[in-house]
């Protein structure tokens, strides 16, 4: 299985999706898009590393723990985690929802700024089954703030893969978080909630892929391509073949450079787009800037307590390939945009 990434221009957008082929768990990727500031980013590999100490950022009553895994994770104005794999395998990806509605702060709980929602749990749980357990016991609260250019809340929600293939989806709505648990749900873009992209997809199923499938940049067209093509995948335990695979239905879903929607922020320009490979804990990378793919293999990097942090900048055109593990340079580790309490 895969999982990609891949991210729009637009506060924060994209398609995710994950697949299993023959003997393949937990492959997972990603495409981001971006807009409204010019987009920065950076690949961190050991950001959270064994045993750092970290903080919510919401000011009072800010959650506080230690983290149990190390990870790689790439970076927004290094002042979030927005994609990741840890050394177990677990991947979390943030995306854009404007549906978003989150609840009144509550005092009495924990608080965690959104910006370090991906690292937390990267942090923190080897399976998808730990992090909903932990979840549903309701013992922090995530909270949000505005982008850093002020022009808006940033209204995100979160998807996680493991090794097994197992994925769940997180949304605030009306206040309320609900999770999405299930191996089934393999697609995630930006607008609708998640309800609501399962229910279109159903229609669109209905049609089939091979008479007619939605081609406009609109998440829900973008859903429908994904849920389509990554099913239709041919099954395959070449890890060359699935990475390819992926990476080809991650960019017929990419919302073309240049192209932005100002008031649809996620609906834009698709930055970067990366797969992550849960099962040989290998973490592609691929700049729409830039013409090759690089990867990062976690199994080379030492991420045990007291390692160093490294970091591996894209933010000025840096062009690498292949395998960029012996690229990452020693950094000190980015503080999350916090949130006053």
């Amino acid at each position: 299985a895969v999982e990609w990434n891949g991210m729009e221009k637009s506060g924060v957008g994209y398609s995710g999706v994950e697949w299993s082929g023959v003997e393949w768990s937990g492959m997972n990727w990603n495409g981001m898009e971006w807009s409204g500031m010019e987009w920065n980013g950076t690949v961190w590999n050991g950001m959270e590393r064994k045993g750092m100490e970290r903080n919510g950022e919401t000011g009072a009553n800010s959650l506080q723990w230690t983290s149990k895994y190390g990870s790689v994770v790439t970076s927004a104005f290094e002042i979030a985690s927005t994609d990741g794999m840890n050394e177990k395998g677990l991947v979390a990806n943030l995306l854009w929802l404007p549906e978003t509605e989150y609840p009144v702060r509550d005092q009495s709980k924990p608080g965690l700024a959104i910006t370090a929602w991906v690292q937390y749990m990267l942090d923190n749980f080897a399976t998808v089954d730990e992090a909903v357990a932990a979840i549903d016991e309701n013992t922090f609260q995530v909270v949000s703030d505005l982008m850093p250019d002020g022009s808006r809340l940033a209204t995100l929600h979160l998807s996680i893969s493991d090794a097994t293939g197992d994925c769940a989806i997180f949304e605030y709505t009306s206040g309320k978080l609900t999770v999405y648990h299930s191996k089934e749900y393999k697609v995630m873009t930006n607008s609708p909630t998640y309800n609501k992209q399962l229910a279109l997809n159903e229609y669109w199923k209905s049609i089939g892929g091979l008479s007619f499938l939605p081609g406009t940049n609109r998440p829900s067209d973008r859903f429908a391509r994904a849920s389509f093509y990554i099913n239709a995948l041919p099954q395959t335990d070449d890890v060359r073949i699935a990475i390819a695979s992926v990476f080809s239905v991650i960019r017929n879903t990419s919302v073309p450079y240049g192209i932005s929607t100002p008031e649809f922020p996620e609906i834009s320009t698709t930055q970067w787009r990366t797969v992550s490979d849960s099962k040989n804990l290998l973490y592609f990378f691929e700049s729409s800037l830039t013409p090759n793919t690089f990867w990062v293999n976690l199994r080379e990097i030492d991420l045990s307590e007291g390692a160093p942090v490294l970091k591996l900048s894209i933010a000025n055109g840096e062009t690498y390939h292949g395998n960029a593990t012996k690229d990452f340079k020693p950094a000190q580790p980015f503080r999350f945009m916090g949130v006053k309490g």
